[in-house]
């Protein structure tokens, strides 16, 4: 697979047009570290679900159909030029998004493991496309969710694949890696468990917002941060940004790709207001 004048550049007509991934798209990096817990009996909580047993928390099934055809038009270009390093990476991105609605483990590991495969040869043949990187990395996560003692040594290289697609595209996906790695910092336990660090959460969440700042995903990641963490000095600050916000990105981001994110964005902003609400009186 050779990058030829086809390749995805960080400003191209190409990437712009893509689909984008899941608003939830780091969620499941909270399976991973739930598997470590068992292993650490001193410090673990009750023994946890099966990760797929863990329901996505927003995301409609209703929007399962759009997924799975954008799925098949993705493989039909990849088949048509193996050798598009575009057509690469944007089927291992229709893989992880058509995961998120998978009903059961065999269903998401397969789509997990297509991704995974045209990714990771995306990644050794064309190392500098910062797409390979991170499709390869949501993948991995899709895989996790399926794993039980396999998933515990996979978190490192979320972790590196993020910060590689970081280091060569920091916008890429308005801001997708230090989303995704502020999440995992945020989700994941903290040392000697596993990753977990709430100053790198805070660095990469805010670099994510500093990125892309028209992003809707970032500024509600940051608030569900303040919330989980009960800071309410930044939270009323990031709250009355995201609303001034709100309008012009209905404005910006339209049409069917967009359906399924509005859709999760709406109601986590519901949710992010009546909780801010019922923090914010109390002393």
């Amino acid at each position: 697979m050779e990058r030829g004048k086809n390749s995805a550049t960080p400003n191209s007509a190409t990437a712009t047009r893509q689909w984008r991934v899941s608003p939830r798209s780091c969620t499941w990096l909270v399976f991973v570290s739930m598997l470590l817990a068992p292993y650490f009996p001193a410090v673990s909580a009750p023994p946890p679900k099966k990760p797929a047993d863990i329901p996505m928390p927003t995301l409609s099934a209703r929007f399962s159909d759009a997924a799975h055809i954008k799925l098949i038009a993705a493989r039909k270009k990849f088949q048509a030029d193996t050798n598009s390093v575009p057509a690469a990476w944007a089927l291992g991105q229709a893989c992880f998004w058509r995961g998120e609605f998978a009903q059961d483990d065999d269903t998401r590991k397969s789509l997990a493991n297509e991704g995974i495969a045209v990714c990771r040869a995306l990644t050794l043949h064309a190392p500098t496309v910062p797409e390979g990187h991170y499709y390869l990395a949501l993948n991995l996560g899709q895989l996790a969710r399926t794993k039980w003692l396999e998933a515990l040594g996979i978190v490192k290289e979320l972790e590196h694949g993020m910060k590689l697609a970081s280091g060569m595209n920091p916008r890429l996906d308005h801001a997708g890696p230090d989303r995704c790695l502020g999440q995992l910092y945020r989700d994941a336990p903290g040392w000697p468990i596993s990753v977990g660090s709430k100053s790198k959460t805070r660095a990469h969440l805010l670099r994510a917002v500093e990125l892309a700042p028209e992003f809707p995903e970032n500024h509600l990641e940051l608030i569900e941060t303040w919330l989980f963490w009960k800071e309410k000095k930044t939270l009323q600050r990031d709250l009355d940004v995201l609303a001034a916000l709100l309008p012009k990105a209905r404005q910006q981001f339209t049409g069917e790709d967009w359906a399924a994110h509005w859709d999760d964005w709406e109601r986590r902003w519901q949710s992010a207001q009546s909780r801010a609400d019922e923090l914010l009186k109390k002393k």
